[in-house]
């Protein structure tokens, strides 16, 4: 194979990878991405349909892969690995239950497809890797994998709340986003009972239980969000208007 090829499979590879890790991927994202021409990247896209991947045109939108198709996984380089392995610390001085449990089963996974020599430097590194800055390893919450579902699903939800006053209430809500801030994940939400944006501690949460009912996407985006919101105050169980 001559040398011109090499960057071409690899861009090809790489093209296949973000196909399957986003819903629709865009031609300009792809051109932009690895630095060629829009029209490239149209002749990647007939080349890997040729090929056997079943790719879905969405005209005006961009590409996606056909759902339930999945490739082999590309196996990670050396600094990917070690990037995931570092991760895993930081994710492993979290508070929230539910978000360690799951990203461990992610490594887990990812571990298994390493090759050989790297699995034994994945294991050296995830010893030799440490985060300071929270010695308390007691878990202060179980919601947040919950309250990610609900977020994507628009599921209504329902929340037994205990504000940082120590008041407890009972509220109905629509899930919008997650943010951290001071080493907190606060839920941003609609709240029924208020008719308004709240935002809520994770941890305060005592109870989060999702409904069978959907609500209607708002028409807000997180940038509006804080710029509404956000800009003046910060304090997470207070009224936000």
């Amino acid at each position: 194979m001559e040398d011109k090829e090499k960057p071409r499979l690899s861009r090809l590879t790489a093209i296949i990878t973000q196909l399957q890790s986003k819903r629709i991927v865009t031609a300009s994202y792809l051109a932009e991405k690895h630095g060629v021409s829009v029209r490239t990247i149209y002749r990647d896209i007939r080349s890997l349909e040729q090929s056997g991947i079943p790719i879905i045109t969405e005209e005006g939108k961009g590409y996606s892969i056909m759902e339930g198709y999945h490739l082999p996984p590309v196996l990670f380089t050396e600094e990917e690995a070690n990037a995931l392995i570092t991760v895993e610390q930081i994710v492993i001085k979290n508070k929230d239950k539910s978000l360690i449990d799951s990203f461990s089963n992610v490594i887990e996974k990812v571990k298994s497809i390493l090759r050989y020599s790297q699995k034994g430097n994945a294991e050296l590194l995830a010893e030799r890797v440490y985060f300071g800055g929270n010695n308390n390893y007691t878990k202060t919450s179980d919601n947040l994998m919950k309250i990610q579902s609900a977020i994507i699903h628009f599921q209504v939800a329902n929340i037994v709340y205990k504000s940082s006053q120590g008041k407890t209430t009972e509220r109905e809500i629509e899930p919008f986003a997650v943010y951290s801030t001071n080493g907190n994940f606060l839920l941003v939400a609609f709240c029924r009972l208020r008719n308004d944006f709240r935002n809520f501690r994770i941890d305060f949460i005592e109870k989060f239980i999702v409904e069978g009912a959907k609500f209607t996407p708002h028409k807000m985006t997180i940038q509006k969000y804080f710029e509404k919101y956000i800009k003046d105050q910060n304090t997470p169980d207070i009224p936000l208007s």
